[in-house]
């Protein structure tokens, strides 16, 4: 990177820290960053970062990135300290607080905690100017999005190819940070910087291009960025674009920055989002960003919810259910991630979860129940259940163990959980539900809309008050046990016994469907058991025949221990 290249970077940014003289070596680095979403105690836990401004200079060749962070930051108690995530792979060259640049003995980052000093103690109810310069080699990604990080990769004609993936290792994998689930930011300006020929696609609104000769700067405007969903997304790209009259009056705009040849593509996704967009409006309620863009980015990864600008690499490819798979769970995270944030891993099922069972939802309403049922049989074969979908609080669970499969339970438990919901209190009850859990408001509007975290407690509360039902025995079951219920059933000619057994305190009181002879029947359960009058004591009988409930299945076990 030549020295007029990072000077564009501090020229360009919002900081009017000097520039520094950039290390030319990372620090010594332990074998990893920090985990995500530690606890947020003492000075961490006082921070809200109401401004990010970042300036990023991206350099391909060396594979580095120089970046000047600006945060304003409002404090709730008083601190001594402040203290930021930054992984220790950055060396960290400056650090100003409201101007005045601090000694170099005034900060240091052991193990990914960027503690800084002030001259004087930070008052509550004080905002402060935070300014950071740091560059580095970032983490790069082992096999993104799983295990993600930055990625380099070329074009097929050899153009540089970028992108960030940082959902379970952080923000502080390209930027200083809090990095926790519930952190907030309100409003972010992001300026990237990239040789010239190069396009960085980014969060938000595009303010302004700044040619710069041998480098371009791309600066976006965001506001309530979540800290992952923070991306860059760098190419050789080229822009497809076209407005979407929303259900709700609003226009939408539609992005989609994609390599040279790939136009077919482009459109038909294109109108593929304009049909997502009015299913998951008419289900849930109006796209939560469309003051600035649905955005769609071509990645050399598969994909994640970067808010605004997702990130796409599923090659087009055509599907016999008529849409891209990839496309729509991705678009659905703006309403499942973006919108409604878990508030700390741990219940993570509420994003990853409800954004999977959009898609069989969709497949439903563009196909017909028959996509839904396969696309729901599908997914029962990844639900696991070795460990509690919902964490003990205090606990990081780890996405990529392939013992516990927590990783694929977020997915595929979750949305059969849905899948159960739905029949239990129905979808005038279920669907409504969402929507106050999603929004915070039953009757949601384009422009009076902001993130909200939740957490699978404050999503039992709203099911409770809109059902009228004590839905704790089904939270406990599903969520905070492992082992899935088993439905026993014993027949003594014409009487049925059926009864739930699961591990919980509470009788597990999940009505079953019964098909007897052509009838079917709905059993309540309501201390966990019922006996059934068949009618006759050669009749034929199926519990669940329309496989409603979750539930300890034999077969689906014993062919994913012959897989496993």
């Amino acid at each position: 990177m030549t020295s007029r290249f990072i000077t564009v970077l501090v020229a360009t940014g919002a900081c009017a820290l000097a520039a520094p003289v950039w290390a030319q070596q990372a620090p010594p680095l332990a074998e990893r960053t920090a985990q995500t979403d530690l606890p947020l105690e003492g000075a961490r836990g006082l921070e809200r970062i109401e401004h990010a401004a970042l300036s990023i200079a991206v350099d391909p060749e060396r594979r580095r990135i120089e970046g000047l962070a600006e945060h304003v930051v409002l404090l709730s108690g008083d601190s001594a300290e402040l203290v930021f995530d930054l992984d220790p792979r950055f060396a960290v060259t400056a650090v100003a607080i409201d101007g005045e640049e601090l000694p170099r003995r005034a900060w240091s980052n052991p193990l990914g905690l960027l503690t800084i000093h002030p001259a004087q103690p930070l008052a509550a109810g004080s905002r402060t100017t935070v300014r950071i310069a740091y560059s580095g080699r970032p983490h790069e990604a082992r096999n993104a999005p799983w295990d993600g990080g930055i990625v380099w990769s070329q074009t097929d004609t050899g153009q540089p190819w970028i992108a960030t993936a940082v959902q379970g290792e952080g923000c502080d994998m390209f930027w200083p940070c809090i990095d926790h689930s519930s952190a907030h930011i309100d409003s972010l300006d992001l300026l990237v910087t990239v040789p010239r020929g190069l396009v960085a696609a980014g969060n938000g609104r595009l303010v302004e291009t700044v040619d710069n000769g041998e480098a371009t700067t791309f600066h976006w405007r965001a506001r309530d960025p979540s800290n992952y969903g923070i991306t860059l997304q760098i190419g050789p790209y080229e822009l497809a674009q076209r407005d979407h009259p929303s259900r709700f009056g609003n226009t939408i705009p539609l992005r989609f920055w994609h390599l040279p040849g790939n136009e077919d593509g482009v459109n038909r996704l294109l109108g593929e989002m304009e049909d997502q967009i009015d299913f998951m409006e008419a289900r849930f309620g109006p796209y939560p960003f469309a003051d600035e863009k649905a955005g769609v980015a071509e990645t050399p990864h598969l994909g994640m919810e970067h808010q605004t600008i997702n990130a796409y690499g599923n090659h087009y490819r055509r599907e016999a259910n008529g849409h891209d798979w990839l496309l729509q769970h991705e678009f659905a995270h703006e309403w499942f991630a973006n919108q409604l944030r878990p508030a700390s891993i741990n219940h993570m099922w509420l994003a990853e979860g409800i954004g999977t069972w959009t898609q069989p939802l969709y497949l439903e309403w563009s196909r017909g129940r028959m996509l839904y049922d396969a696309e729901m049989w599908s997914n029962r074969q990844r639900v696991w259940s070795r460990v509690p979908l919902v964490p003990p609080e205090g606990t990081l669970p780890d996405y990529n163990d392939r013992q516990a499969l927590w990783g694929d339970d977020i997915y595929f438990k979750g949305a059969w959980i849905m899948h159960s919901l739905r029949w239990l209190v129905g979808d005038d009850v279920l669907f409504p539900a969402v929507t106050r859990l999603t929004y915070g408001t039953d009757d949601p509007q384009p422009g009076a809309i902001r993130p909200v975290n939740r957490t699978t407690e404050d999503f039992r509360a709203i099911l409770e008050q809109m059902s009228g039902q004590d839905l704790q025995w089904f939270f406990d079951a599903y969520f905070y046990q492992a082992p899935l219920p088993r439905l026993e059933e014993h027949r003594d000619g014409r009487w049925l016994d059926l009864r739930w057994v699961t591990p919980s305190a509470e009788p597990f009181a999940m009505p079953v469907e019964l098909r007897v002879g052509d009838e079917l029947r709905r059993v309540d359960m309501p201390g966990g058991h019922a006996r059934v009058d068949l009618g006759s004591a050669d009749v034929h009988y199926l519990a669940d025949p329309n496989n409603r409930v979750l539930r300890y299945d034999a077969a689906v076990e014993a062919a994913q221990n012959q897989r496993d």
